[in-house]
């Protein structure tokens, strides 16, 4: 799904409660955070503000508490979720959480009520594979020690940018 992968932290979302990273795809210049805004700000305008709010808030006041995602969104164990949507949403946005401080935002897009699962659609499909690919690198990474929690468990350390040597 990619050969290389940044991470980015976002600092307008990062705060002392939690910090949020977003991803900086190949050669790609916009992180896939700003791509999925700007791919949904027409058509849901409200809810791209609420998302936004509510990384404000983890950031900021409250960390990345598990009930503000939908878990098991990936493989067993990868921490593939997705940001919890309300009743009348109409958007997923995928994430891999790391415990109450730190989340990883991917991408997404619109998940129409009609749909049961992300495989029924093409772009949330392959949204959340990158995810599930990123997370099995980052892990192999940290097994390496080229990747590490800062001592106060808020941000990563370490080398950010992550190869994807298994890329065809």
């Amino acid at each position: 799904m990619f050969s290389k992968c940044q991470l980015i932290k976002v600092p307008q979302f990062s705060g002392p409660k939690g910090s949020i990273y977003t991803i900086l795809i190949d050669e790609e210049e916009t992180t896939a955070f700003k791509n999925f805004v700007m791919d949904n700000n027409d058509s849901f305008k409200s809810e791209i503000k609420d998302i936004v709010g509510r990384l404000k808030t983890m950031g900021f006041k409250t960390g990345m508490k598990e009930d503000f995602f939908k878990l098991y969104e990936g493989n067993p164990g990868d921490g593939v979720c997705a940001l919890y949507d309300k009743e009348d949403s109409n958007l997923r946005l995928y994430c891999i959480r790391y415990g109450s401080q730190i989340v990883i935002l991917g991408s997404g897009g619109h998940k129409p009520k009609s749909i049961r699962t992300f495989q029924e659609d093409k772009n949330l499909e392959k949204q959340n594979f990158i995810l599930r690919d990123l997370s099995k690198l980052i892990t192999e990474k940290m097994q390496d020690k080229e990747i590490w929690f800062s001592e106060d468990g808020l941000d990563f350390e370490g080398d950010l940018i992550i190869e994807n040597y298994n890329y065809e």
